[in-house]
Formats: C-alpha cells, sequence, structure tokens
C-alpha cells in the first residue's frame, strides 16, 4: 500500500481549525511550509505567506487584519484637545462670575422693593392696630414694579452674557475660566478664524437655548465624553469649533 506524503508539522500556538481544515499559524512560517491543499476548507483563502512557491491569493483576499488606530487626542490644527475635567471647570468659573454679577445687579433692586411692602404691610392707625392692605395698591407698589424690575435686568444680563460669550470670546477664543484652565476655542477647520457667528451660534446654544429646553444643558455638557473624534458638545457642533489646551 503507499503512504500518503508526510508533510512537516505546523508550528505550535497556530488558530484552531476551522470547518474542519487545518488553519495557517500566526506570523512567520518555516522556510518551505506549506498549506496541504486537502487541509484547506471550502471558501477558505489560504495566505500568500503560507501558500507554496509561486501562489498568488484570490483578488478578493483583504489581507491580514489590520490594528485598529487610536482616535486622535489632537485637533486638526495639531493642538492638544481640551480634557472633560477642564472644560467643567472652566465652566464653572465663568458661571461663578455670572452669578456674582446677577446678585450685584439684582439684590440692590429685589432690597428697595422688599423694603417698599415691608413698609406697606407694617403700617399702622393711630390707635396702633395695622393698615389693612389694599389689593390694588399692592399690585402696583410692590408686583408690578418687581416684574418691571425683573425684564429690565433679564435684559441687562443677556446683553452682558452677549459681550462676554460672544464679543469677548472672538477677541482670542478665550473667557476668562477659559484662560484660568489654559483652554482655548478653536475653529473645527484649522485655516478659519474664530469669528462672531461661530461665538454666537454657540452662546444661542450653550446658554440660550439650554436655559428653555429642559435637559438640553446636561446633553450638551456631557456630549464630549462620547464624542469622536474631537470630543465636541452640542454648541461645539453647532458652531464648529473645539476646545483645545493651550500653554497661556
Amino acid at each position: 500500500m503507499t503512504q500518503p506524503p508526510s508533510y512537516p508539522t505546523p508550528p505550535v500556538g497556530g488558530p484552531p481549525p476551522a470547518a474542519g481544515g487545518l488553519a495557517p499559524p500566526p506570523g512567520p512560517h518555516p522556510q518551505g511550509y506549506a498549506v496541504p491543499p486537502h487541509h484547506v476548507p471550502p471558501g477558505y483563502a489560504v495566505p500568500p505567506q503560507y501558500g507554496p512557491p509561486g501562489y498568488a491569493a484570490p483578488p478578493w483576499y483583504p489581507g491580514p487584519p489590520q490594528p485598529m488606530a487610536p482616535p486622535p487626542t489632537v485637533s486638526p490644527g495639531g493642538q492638544p484637545l481640551a480634557s472633560f475635567a477642564d472644560r467643567l471647570l472652566a465652566w464653572l468659573i465663568d458661571t461663578a462670575l455670572a452669578t456674582a454679577v446677577s446678585l450685584v445687579l439684582f439684590m440692590p433692586v429685589f432690597l428697595v422693593l422688599w423694603w417698599r411692602m415691608f413698609s406697606e404691610m407694617t403700617r399702622t392707625n393711630p390707635d396702633g392696630t395695622f393698615v389693612e392692605p389694599d389689593p390694588a395698591t399692592f399690585f402696583t407698589t410692590f408686583f408690578l414694579p418687581m416684574l418691571l424690575a425683573e425684564a429690565g435686568l433679564l435684559v441687562v444680563l443677556l446683553g452682558l452674557y452677549w459681550l462676554y460669550h460672544v464679543e469677548y470670546l472672538k477677541r482670542d477664543g478665550q473667557t476668562l475660566g477659559k484662560r484660568i484652565m489654559k483652554l482655548r476655542v478653536v475653529p473645527l477647520d484649522p485655516t478659519r478664524t474664530l469669528d462672531r457667528r461661530m461665538a454666537g451660534r454657540r452662546w444661542l446654544v450653550q446658554y440660550l437655548a439650554s436655559s428653555v429646553v429642559p435637559g438640553l444643558s446636561y446633553a450638551d455638557g456631557l456630549w464630549q465624553l462620547w464624542d469622536k473624534p474631537w470630543q465636541q458638545c452640542l454648541h461645539d457642533k453647532v458652531a464648529e469649533t473645539i476646545v483645545v489646551k493651550v500653554a497661556s
């Protein structure tokens, strides 16, 4: 009886057989090693390095798998992207500054209105009894002035916010909080310059729309945690900007 030809034993550590056949081992193959034809399962393409001399892989063979490239950590302009923690701290600094300005503007007005209401409600008659407050007087001396004061202060605050987050930001891409945390807002396209339109769209989404739409402020701020590859918030996407780390 004729014995079947023997073949060199494949190296140890190769992948398990597929569909009943012998898959070639990974890495460099021994000199002269070729996968026996009867060990190749139907539909399996033998990599060129494991084929016999002169073997060419089929045109549809994609080649060995390539390692996945990690997501970029720098902007298209070559600057490192800002981290979530740095952006959060910069936002907290800017929010604290805005709160302080609001208190400075609102507190004197509310103190005056409160004093007028207190004086009206504690007026006494000659016999020492309290004067019953007149609803019409209460409305005209306290409630209506309070509404008008709130509306006026809201307009003033919106104007100050625009000056700070748009006009001041577009000069060099930094607010006070971003300057302290060494961050800068730059266009996603490195050939462009940050302008009023970009800064205005950022402000409209980050502050104006987020204060009107419930939950939008949280979605906007947290979006950068899963956004790839530029770690943008929603207001960055609308304005086509990113935030980068700078030296100063």
